[in-house]
């Protein structure tokens, strides 16, 4: 028999886990190997998806734990300890925490023989290997574990005062352009330059990689915050002056009110990193005071984002296509339109449930059913960020097809009908766009004259190979080209002599102060003149009333397009409409909007 099991008895072995709990971060346990069950450090319950610090069929329950993927390894290991094979356990895995997310662990332990030489307990310790380090050599401060601890130790709520979280700007650049050890460097000069400027009642954490963490629960304010960061910056500019500029550099910063906040420690930090980066979104060397109102906008886009994802990869869901009518200004004839994206996504209520009413379905009034509410997001906040994702891409093929498809059924009616499609610069930097165009077109069967591609003016026009070659590969295929928005941006003139679109769309900001300015209207109509003699056309978008229209058809655009002949509508109302109504009027194919306008 082992000469450590007669030292010992499990109680005995069980109350040793229990006097030590408190004294370690790691875990000590006790394994009862014949009997099956299990005692470890009370403190792992609150870390790991234990049943309880002490449970019985360990074997079995330890598949409740242990990620999925190491549980065959850790069963093998059992195995070889039950039969002998091993006295000695070590082995590297992964337990799950209690949000069900795997942690890497260390295990260790030894195996203790009855009297008759079988193995009987398994007592050992188990550490995390992944954990975050309690203290940083390269800057000399403590790191995020040790800032946790401190904060999380105010259980009635957080004292008066400010985290200030400052992030080396670029950090990267430098440990690219002269290495790692130079690196190192400068970290623990900018350590030094915080750490000169902070009151003995701050205390200072290294957190990050290039971030640092004040932490001032003394009362001060905003306004002490930003004076501390700018002290600092000072500091470091002195620094760099004394290293010869040999790396030139500055710190961003996000300073979070204590007396605005609440929550946990997990909120502290993430209201912090979202101060900071916000920061260095707005260009850097800066400080940002975190705003709820700001921080409730970034939620915002945050949520819609989401949404979006969703939806591009649920077939769509949410997303509309409508369209806005265009006609011609001098017979007021219907002769295409413009599609337009929508979106909508579920309401939510506070908790992150969908909102639903009763819709009533029969004659009863207790005849109804639940269905989600659904909220009508702008493209003013959308549309940028399916640019910023990416997202673009796939819903703009997807808007493609619905557009194109849209207008071939409705040349029954209209023979010569057009559709107007707006394409993303992302679109065009990072797609195959030109390749979708055509191949929607023969797929739907539509002549490429009848489709007109809007691109605004501001956004594409600089002399790059991507648009050169959708540009020339549209005009090559018949395939119209408009520039869009002509009035606003950069306004090049050199735009319609170089590249001659087949027609240029004057925006409504612009149509508004040609109808209130002698000067813009003089000027309007110099662009009208100057885009007939280079034999092109020109609409004019925003017209909303008979007398704006009276006062710019005396201008001769070729078409006008604005809510005077409809508002932008989805495609069975477009129909119903302006196209199913003016048939029904006029007895021809050959649709009038003035019948429905």
């Amino acid at each position: 028999m082992d000469p450590i099991m007669n030292s010992f008895s499990r109680e005995q072995m069980e109350y040793i886990v229990e006097l030590f709990n408190p004294c370690m971060d790691d875990y000590l346990y006790v394994f009862d190997l014949q009997k099956d069950c299990y005692k470890i450090s009370k403190h792992a319950t609150e870390r790991f998806l234990l049943p309880g610090d002490n449970f019985d069929d360990a074997a079995k329950a330890h598949h409740t734990f242990v990620y999925s993927e190491d549980q065959s390894r850790l069963d093998d290991e059992f195995r070889r300890i039950m039969s002998g094979e091993i006295v000695f356990h070590n082995m590297h895995y992964r337990w799950l925490d209690r949000a069900g997310k795997p942690v890497w662990i260390n295990c260790r332990g030894r195996v203790l023989n009855d009297a008759d030489g079988k193995p009987h307990f398994l007592v050992g310790c188990i550490n995390e290997i992944g954990q975050k380090q309690k203290a940083d050599n390269v800057s000399g401060l403590l790191g995020e574990s040790s800032l946790s601890a401190y904060v999380e130790q105010f259980e009635d709520g957080l004292p008066d005062g400010f985290f200030l979280r400052i992030g080396i700007d670029d950090f990267r650049d430098i440990n690219g352009d002269f290495g790692m050890e130079y690196g190192d460097y400068i970290l623990k000069s900018t350590a030094d330059c915080i750490a000169e400027n902070i009151k003995p009642s701050q205390r200072l954490y290294r957190i990050l990689a290039d971030e640092f963490m004040v932490v001032d629960f003394s009362g001060g304010d905003m306004e002490a915050a930003t004076e501390l960061y700018k002290n600092i910056r000072k500091s470091l500019d002195t620094f760099i002056e004394e290293n010869g500029y040999k790396s030139v550099f500055t710190i961003s910063a996000g300073a979070v009110d204590t007396a605005k906040t609440s929550g946990t420690y997990e909120n502290i930090m993430k209201l912090s990193e979202y101060a900071l980066n916000t920061a260095k979104d707005q260009g850097k060397n800066r400080c940002y005071i975190y705003m709820q109102e700001d921080y409730d906008v970034f939620l915002r886009k945050k949520q819609i984002t989401r949404q979006l994802h969703h939806a591009v990869n649920h077939g769509f869901e949410g997303f509309e296509t409508y369209y806005q009518p265009i006609v011609d200004t001098k017979t007021r004839r219907l002769v295409g339109a413009e599609a337009l994206m929508r979106f909508s996504m579920p309401e939510r209520c506070e908790d992150g449930e969908t909102k639903k009413e009763a819709v009533c379905v029969g004659e009863d009034d207790h005849d109804a059913e639940e269905k989600v509410r659904w909220e009508r997001i702008s493209p003013v906040e959308f549309i940028p960020l399916l640019e910023e994702t990416g997202l673009i891409i796939p819903a703009g093929k997807w808007m493609l097809h619905q557009a194109i498809s849209t207008c071939s059924r409705w040349q029954k009616y209209i023979p010569n009908f057009r559709i107007n499609i707006n394409l993303s610069y992302v679109q065009v930097m990072k797609s195959r766009v030109l390749t979708e165009i055509l191949t929607a077109l023969r797929l739907y069967g539509l002549e490429p004259s009848a489709v007109g591609i809007e691109l605004t003016e501001s956004g594409y026009l600089d002399t790059n190979t991507h648009f050169q070659k959708l540009w020339d590969g549209l005009k090559k295929n018949g395939v119209l080209v408009i520039l869009d928005d002509f009035g606003t941006g950069y306004s090049n003139l050199h735009c319609l002599g170089d590249l001659r679109p087949n027609y240029i769309k004057i925006d409504r900001s612009f149509t508004l102060k040609a109808l209130n300015n002698q000067y813009e209207h003089d000027l309007m109509t110099q662009i009208i003149t100057m885009t007939h003699k280079l034999d092109l056309t020109i609409c004019v978008e925003g017209i909303e009333t008979e007398d704006e229209f009276a006062k710019i058809s005396e201008l001769d655009p070729d078409y006008i397009q604005g809510f005077l002949f409809g508002k932008p509508q989805p495609a069975e109302e477009f129909y119903e409409n302006l196209i199913k109504p003016a048939i029904a009027a006029c007895g021809t194919h050959e649709v009038s909007a003035q019948s429905v306008s």
